[in-house]
C-alpha cells in the first residue's frame, strides 16, 4: 500500500478529482484566479511604480532596478521553500499563508522610507508571491484532465495580464494623487479571501490529483533531491536553463518599460502608462491562443513564440516611434511571449505527479539569473544608453526558443 502524503489520507480513502462536482471545481478555479489577479498586480508595482519609487527615495538607476532583484531573491527562496512545504502538508493550507503573506507584505511598501527597507520589503514580498506557481497552479492542474491544461494556464495567463492591464490604467488614472494607493488597493481583497481559501478549495490532502491514481507516492524528506535523479536530471536542467532566459530577458526589456518611455522618449504618465498596458493586453489575447495551440499540437510548439518575441523588441526599439506604433508593437510582444502558457502544464506532465509543486517551483529557479539583469542592464545603460541594455531581451528570446526545442513533448497527437 502507497504512503500518504504527510498529514493527509491514504489512498482508500481519498476521492478522486474525477469524482468532485465540477461545479466544485469551477468554484474552486474562481477563487484562485481571483488571487492570481492580484498576485499579477503586487508583482508589478516593482516595473509599473518605478520611476516613482527612484524619485521618492532618490535612488540611481542601478538601484532602483535592484528592487527587482531583491523581489526576484525573495521569489526563489519562498518557491524553493514553499514549494516542498505544499507538497508535504497540503497545497490548500500553504496557499493561505502566500495569499495573506503577499497581501500585507504588499501594503507594507507605502510605509518604504529608504532604500534598505526598499530591499526588505521586495525581498519578503517576493517570497510569497514566488510560490504562486508552483502551489496555486499546482492546485488546479490536479483538479483538471490534461486537455484542458493548456486552456486553464491560458486562463491564469489572462488573468495575470488583465491585472497588469489595471495596473497601467490606474497608474494613469491616479497622476494627480499619491501613488502609493495602488499599493493599497492591490492588498486589501487578497488579504479579506485568505481564509475563504479553506472553503472554496478542495482538501488535496485527501483528493487524488486527476489521471494520478498510479502516483500516490510520498515525497521525499527533501523533494528537490528527486528532480536532480538520473531520470528527471535532464528534463530540470533544460527548465532551469528556460525559465532563466525568460525572466532575464523579461526584465532587460520590460522592467524599463515605463522608464525607457519617460526618460528616452519623453512620454508623460498618461501616456506610457496605457502604451505599456498595451503588451498585456496582447499577452491576455495570445495566452487563449498559445493555451489552446499548445494542448492540441503540443508543448514545444510555443518556441516560435519565443523567436517571434525577440523581433517584436527590435522592432519597438529601432523602427517604430509613435505611441499608437509603439502600442502596437508591445502588443505583439506581449502575444508572442504568451506562448509561455504551455509550460504549467508542461512541467505538471513531465513529473511525477507527487512531486508537482516542488517541480513546479523550477519557474522560480531562473530568477537566480535574472536577479542580475537589472543591475546589468542598469549598468549598461549608464554607459552605453537604455536602448542596448534592452536589446539584450532580443537575444535572450532567442536563445530560449533554442532552448524550448529541446526538451520532450508531452502531448499525445
Amino acid at each position: 500500500m502507497t504512503a500518504p502524503v504527510a498529514g493527509g489520507a491514504g489512498p482508500a480513502e481519498r476521492i478522486r478529482a474525477e469524482d468532485i462536482p465540477a461545479s466544485l471545481r469551477c468554484g474552486a478555479f474562481g477563487f484562485l484566479m481571483i488571487a492570481e489577479f492580484f498576485y499579477g498586480w503586487a508583482w508589478n508595482t516593482v516595473d509599473f511604480l518605478r520611476p516613482q519609487i527612484r524619485e521618492s527615495l532618490g535612488l540611481t538607476l542601478t538601484e532602483a532596478g535592484s528592487a527587482y532583484t531583491a523581489q526576484s531573491s525573495g521569489a526563489l527562496v519562498g518557491a524553493l521553500v514553499l514549494a516542498q512545504l505544499a507538497d508535504h502538508f497540503g497545497r490548500r493550507r500553504t496557499l493561505f499563508w502566500v495569499i495573506a503573506g503577499y497581501a500585507i507584505t504588499g501594503a507594507a511598501g507605502a510605509l518604504v522610507t529608504s532604500f534598505g527597507l526598499l530591499l526588505l520589503q521586495r525581498f519578503v514580498l517576493g517570497f510569497f508571491l514566488g510560490a504562486i506557481f508552483p502551489v496555486l497552479i499546482g492546485t488546479y492542474m490536479g483538479l483538471f484532465p490534461s486537455t484542458l491544461r493548456g486552456k486553464l494556464a491560458a486562463l491564469g495567463n489572462g488573468t495575470y495580464n488583465l491585472s497588469v492591464v489595471a495596473l497601467g490604467y490606474a497608474l494613469a488614472w491616479t497622476t494627480s494623487i499619491d501613488w502609493r494607493v495602488l499599493l493599497w488597493a492591490g492588498a486589501l481583497v487578497p488579504f479579506a479571501i485568505a481564509p475563504l481559501v479553506f472553503v472554496a478549495v478542495p482538501d488535496d490532502r485527501k483528493m487524488i490529483p486527476w489521471g494520478t491514481e498510479g502516483d500516490l507516492a510520498r515525497p521525499h524528506k527533501l523533494p528537490m533531491t528527486e528532480l536532480f535523479s538520473v531520470a528527471l536530471r535532464g528534463n530540470t536542467l533544460l527548465l532551469f536553463t528556460l525559465v532563466a532566459l525568460n525572466f532575464f530577458s523579461y526584465q532587460a526589456f520590460a522592467g524599463w518599460v515605463t522608464t525607457y518611455l519617460k526618460d528616452v522618449r519623453g512620454f508623460a504618465a498618461e501616456v506610457y502608462g496605457p502604451i505599456a498596458a498595451w503588451q498585456f493586453w496582447g499577452a491576455l489575447i495570445g495566452g487563449f491562443f498559445w493555451g489552446a495551440f499548445s494542448d492540441r499540437y503540443g508543448r514545444r510548439t510555443g518556441a516560435a513564440g519565443f523567436f517571434g518575441a525577440g523581433v517584436a523588441i527590435l522592432f519597438y526599439l529601432y523602427v517604430l516611434h509613435s505611441p499608437e506604433q509603439l502600442r502596437w508593437a508591445g502588443f505583439a510582444w506581449g502575444f508572442m511571449l504568451s506562448a509561455q502558457v504551455a509550460w504549467a502544464p508542461w512541467m505538471s506532465e513531465l513529473f511525477p505527479a507527487h512531486l508537482r509543486s516542488t517541480a513546479m517551483s523550477i519557474f522560480n529557479w531562473g530568477r537566480i539569473v535574472s536577479m542580475t539583469a537589472p543591475l546589468v542592464t542598469g549598468a549598461i545603460a549608464e554607459t552605453f544608453g537604455l536602448t542596448w541594455a534592452m536589446t539584450l531581451g532580443a537575444a535572450g528570446f532567442a536563445a530560449g526558443g533554442l532552448v524550448w526545442l529541446r526538451l520532450p513533448e508531452t502531448v499525445k497527437r
